[in-house]
């Protein structure tokens, strides 16, 4: 207890008045959910969390997801003892029909976009929570901003799920990514079919098929490039079917791999159609890094507080694009650097959540979305539309770099626009402007290491 933090502590406090005020009351007389029940439920979401979100902008998610930990416990029947093994908290303190009321009463509470903390009245807690959360715009309805913070918490969790799982499954499966991504499809398609999921957890596992079947099609059409062979149909069937991961990312990827198999007609309409896509509406979202003082629209606010489901609510979100190492055939080849971005020591610096990522490749939507232009329409000749493309990475680099998740591959893609162009100056300032921006785990490092031929 004398280890944690502010944030930590102000967790537990409003752990303990939920308890007192949203669950206590659904207790038999006998029953007992007490606060060494919040605490142990503190403890391991504490272990299960990056330290990274246990800020004051986080307070609110760090709630939910011990709210989370709490239901775990209820749904599986034990509360586990944090230090003492085979200790079962609930044991003679709580009786079934009391969890299941409880788990439900939980559920009810993070259904109704915890609506219930701001409506805390000992101490004036609810309002003091929202001064904790500046960043969040006041609306006529105060529940659309609560909501959308909690929908960009909730989607962060799912790609953060969805980061560890792929790592997971590279670095432990002797039969590679494909084989093992196929197997965990599944497994939980046929708990899904089973019914043995709660709601969110059956969005959450959609949400990881959804995005397990992008990455196997990228997979698959990568051996094919690699190995000098046409995708096959089935490949492509699969990619009509797993577009909708979001507005921008998977549509990126297949925009890609249509450039790196040469099709460059393809590609272009495809990017197109997302520059079509990606208007002002759309907030993008990054599970491994954080925006100082990031802002979420009123538009998005509104929406996710109309449009409840995950599958709906992706139609307003731009996820980063990434490739992994398997899928390194369906990207650019200035982007195969950031694969391998470290030197050094570079890797002793990496952060727990960016070691489950810096060996891939991943760069922001819209960007990305103007460095596909540039080398397509470059390759088709529309120098017009090549230059604009340009022109849109120079106006987010020198505006709104502030706005990025990965800036300095941002600045990356850049430079090598200019090696295109033939600029070698331009593009040699502008890897080193990136190294000064981030000095390690930086494929700035290993670009000027190419152009200048020093070892």
């Amino acid at each position: 207890m004398f280890s944690l933090n502010n944030v930590q502590k102000k967790c537990l406090i409003v752990l303990k008045l939920l308890k007192k005020q949203e669950l206590t009351p659904h207790l038999h007389e006998g029953c007992k959910f007490t606060s060494f029940h919040c605490k142990t439920a503190l403890f391991f979401t504490l272990e299960r969390t990056p330290s990274n979100v246990w800020t004051e902008q986080g307070l609110i998610e760090c709630i939910v997801r011990c709210l989370y930990t709490i239901r775990e416990f209820l749904i599986q029947d034990e509360c586990p003892h944090y230090i003492v093994e085979n200790v079962d908290l609930f044991d003679k303190k709580l009786c079934r029909e009391c969890q299941v009321k409880l788990e439900k009463q939980i559920r009810v509470i993070i259904q109704d976009d915890m609506h219930v903390l701001f409506n805390l009245q000992i101490d004036d807690l609810g309002e003091r929570l929202m001064q904790l959360h500046p960043h969040l715009e006041r609306f006529p309805d105060q529940s659309a901003s609560v909501c959308g913070k909690l929908t960009l918490d909730m989607l962060k969790i799912y790609v953060l799920d969805f980061k560890h799982t792929c790592k997971h499954i590279c670095d432990s499966r002797d039969t590679g990514f494909y084989q093992g991504a196929i197997d965990l499809i599944n497994v939980l398609t046929f708990r899904q079919a089973n019914g043995t999921f709660s709601r969110y957890e059956s969005n959450s596992a959609q949400f990881l098929i959804m995005n397990l079947l992008s990455s196997l099609v990228s997979v698959a059409s990568s051996y094919c490039i690699q190995t000098g062979q046409p995708v096959p149909r089935e490949v492509w069937q699969m990619y009509s079917e797993t577009l909708d991961t979001d507005v921008a990312s998977s549509r990126l990827k297949l925009a890609s791999m249509l450039y790196c198999q040469g099709d460059m007609h393809r590609s272009a309409f495809v990017l197109n159609d997302v520059q079509q896509r990606l208007d002002n509406s759309v907030t993008s979202v990054c599970a491994c890094r954080k925006l100082p003082n990031e802002q979420l629209s009123g538009a998005f606010c509104e929406y996710a507080l109309r449009h409840g489901n995950p599958e709906t609510l992706t139609r307003k979100i731009a996820f980063c694009v990434i490739f992994m190492r398997e899928e390194m055939y369906c990207a650019p080849a200035i982007l195969w650097f950031e694969m391998y971005r470290s030197v050094g020591d570079d890797v002793a610096y990496r952060t727990p959540i960016q070691r489950d990522w810096m060996d891939w490749a991943e760069v922001d939507a819209l960007p990305f979305m103007l460095y596909l232009q540039y080398l397509t329409f470059g390759g088709l000749r529309e120098r017009q539309r090549q230059l604009q493309a340009l022109q849109g990475l120079w106006n987010i680099c020198s505006i709104t770099l502030g706005k990025m998740f990965h800036p300095e591959t941002v600045i990356n893609l850049l430079g090598h626009c200019l090696e295109v162009d033939g600029r070698m100056e331009g593009a040699l300032d502008l890897y080193n402007a990136s190294r000064d921006f981030m000095p390690r785990n930086n494929a700035a490092n290993l670009n000027i290491l190419r152009l200048t031929g020093l070892q």
